[in-house]
């Protein structure tokens, strides 16, 4: 039971803190949409969200009036396309006539994002998941609300090389498809290894094969409530510094359960999972880059900054399990460069580079998250920072992902706008020495002798 403290706190957080419901993710399977015919399967496939979701946005709005609690985001994620479209598909347009029909499902529901026009290749791409794979680009040129993924690689499996040497091919696409609006269409794609199925976060949701037909997920973020906790720690040791995380964790995992719940019962939908992660936002306050220059930092870049990421995310894993018995997706700290502003005056300020980035990502939870580079950049080279990032996943048994945007037209000094959520970011500089003969030597990557635990 909550006494009226707990109450009163909870509701500081959100006027003042910026504690919200980042999004509520309804999972819906189309495994049983399949379909020999292309026109009758896009029709089960519409004719299946917007029967399971019609009341998606309503449920979520009524929510956030009746406990005050905000949610930003109502949003659903499907089963990935190229196992729906396998049997119909016959060649990459194909499959972007489900990628229309996906955006013209989710304008219909009025969700701001659908994900699931995804493939997932780690050890090996069949003639779907290619095609699918080779439409991305004018997927999400023609569509508005479509997200897409790949998942490259596993511990399990290895990592894909000619997968991770096509997905170079595939951005540079995307980012010329969508040049008229600053390459935005690689803002809706992410290069996975070693993906959740239960991931309720865009844009790399989709619907895992292991879900029931239908789910509610459900995630939760409190960057500004963990900095100002922090800041009432200043000065006191490391055993405080973890304590406090970790109690801050468990109060804001607690908010997303309730709502959780809530959801799973107007909905009649069962709740899957509570992804409790520090996403931040464009909004002063809202950045966990904050939370570690409060840790004590000048600048995040600045030696420490890899250590006091890693406790941060540890402290807010160990919260976030104790409030609740189904934490899962990614649940940890997101360091997306667009999204954060403190991550945008680090790059600016010349303290925080791609290089630091990606030691960084070997300790949060996700990886190289929108970051903008130079059009120019070689195909090559975006497939060799896949392949990095994969093997930091591989390796370590974490997921790992890529969101870079090699922004037409922009060059190093430049900067791009993206607008809401995804905020606006410095063009960062890339090692300009070629990786092409690596990265197209084809085959697999071998899995680590740790994957294997028959």
């Amino acid at each position: 039971m909550l006494n009226m403290f707990e109450v009163i706190e909870t509701n500081h957080m959100i006027e003042h803190e910026k504690l919200d419901v980042r999004t509520i993710t309804m999972g819906i399977s189309l495994l049983d949409c399949c379909d020999s015919d292309l026109e009758a399967m896009n029709r089960k496939i519409y004719q299946k969200i917007t029967e399971k979701a019609k009341n998606l946005v309503s449920v979520g709005e009524a929510i956030a009036r009746d406990f005050g609690v905000p949610i930003v985001n109502k949003r659903i994620s499907v089963t990935p396309a190229a196992l729906v479209g396998g049997c119909a598909c016959r060649t990459p347009k194909d499959f972007v006539s489900i990628a229309r029909t996906l955006d013209r499902a989710a304008r219909d529901v009025g969700v701001n994002f659908i994900g699931g026009y995804s493939a997932l290749v780690s050890k090996g791409m069949t003639q779907a998941d290619e095609n699918l794979i080779r439409s991305i680009p004018e997927a999400l040129s023609v569509t508005e609300r479509v997200c897409s993924s790949v998942n490259v690689g596993s511990t399990k499996t290895g990592l894909n090389m000619d997968a991770v040497c096509l997905m170079g091919q595939i951005i540079k696409e995307t980012a010329e498809a969508t040049r008229d609006q600053d390459s935005l269409g690689c803002a809706k794609l992410v290069v996975f290894c070693n993906a959740p199925d239960d991931n309720p976060f865009m844009a790399g949701a989709f619907h895992g094969v292991t879900e029931a037909d239908a789910v509610i997920n459900v995630g939760v973020s409190g960057p500004g409530v963990v900095k100002v906790a922090l800041e009432a720690a200043r000065g006191q040791n490391f055993e405080v510094l973890c304590e406090t995380i970790k109690k801050t964790a468990f109060k804001i995992t607690r908010v997303g359960q309730l709502v959780a719940q809530e959801a799973s019962r107007r909905l009649g939908v069962p709740f899957g999972i509570i992804d409790l992660s520090l996403a931040p936002t464009p909004a002063v306050g809202d950045s966990v880059a904050e939370i570690l220059e409060e840790i004590g930092l000048e600048r995040v870049g600045a030696p420490g900054t890899t250590a006091a990421l890693a406790m941060l995310n540890d402290q807010v894993k160990k919260g976030g399990v104790m409030a609740s018995s189904y934490v899962g997706g990614l649940s940890g700290a997101f360091i997306p460069v667009s999204e954060d502003q403190g991550m945008i005056d680090a790059v600016s300020a010349g303290a925080l580079t791609l290089e630091k980035l990606e030691a960084m990502t070997c300790v949060c939870s996700v990886g190289l998250d929108m970051i903008a580079v130079p059009g120019s950049t070689p195909a090559s080279t975006l497939s060799g920072i896949i392949a990095d990032e994969a093997a930091i996943g591989m390796v370590n048994q974490k997921t790992t992902a890529v969101r870079i945007i090699p922004v037409a037209g922009k060059e190093v000094g430049d900067s791009v706008e993206f607008g809401g959520l995804l905020g606006y970011a410095p063009v960062m500089p890339v090692n300009s020495y070629s990786c092409e003969k690596f990265v197209t030597r084809g085959g697999r990557i071998p899995a680590p002798i740790h994957s294997f635990k028959n």
